[in-house]
């Protein structure tokens, strides 16, 4: 496997500690969007892909935000997580997470590999003049004109 091209899109905002955002693409042929380059306590990190865990309500089976009290859909009282009791001396286990990948790597290698390419290119990105990151993203808005999309898929059956 290769990463044949990272593209970064640096953030501007309240959020501090989300720098910027990545789209990886494996062997010209495989694409990861929605990378995120994020600064924790030891430094920069790449987080992959993710999506909010839910819950469904045991009312109206609407999904709600994990660790939700209520349901945002019927109001009704969602069940809580079990309290363990002062007698009960069990050592706290890890918090259950509210973000699950949809895509991520299997060895230590690979997401090794992923985070050089993808915090080196990041590092190239903060180098460039803000003039030049501007003119980059002109000419890749400029790659696929609309006219052209709308010529080739005229004349063809497209169920909308």
């Amino acid at each position: 496997m290769e990463i044949t091209e990272v593209r970064i899109f640096p953030r501007e905002g309240p959020d501090k500690k989300l720098k910027a955002y990545a789209t990886i693409t494996i062997d010209n042929c495989f694409v990861v969007r929605n990378v995120k380059i994020i600064q924790g306590n030891k430094g920069l990190f790449v987080a992959m892909p993710s999506r909010k865990i839910r819950e469904a309500c045991p009312k109206c089976n609407y999904k709600n935000a994990i660790r939700s009290k209520f349901c945002n859909q019927c109001g009704g009282n969602l069940p809580q997580p079990q309290l363990q009791t002062q007698t009960q001396q069990v050592s706290p286990g890890p918090r259950q997470s509210e973000h699950r990948d949809i895509a991520h790597p299997i060895t230590l290698d690979c997401r090794a590999d992923i985070q050089k390419k993808v915090l080196d290119a990041y590092e190239k990105e903060l180098k460039q003049e803000p003039q030049q990151r501007a003119e980059v993203k002109v000419q890749d808005e400029k790659k696929i004109p609309i006219e052209r999309n709308e010529d080739e898929i005229e004349g063809k059956d497209i169920a909308l």
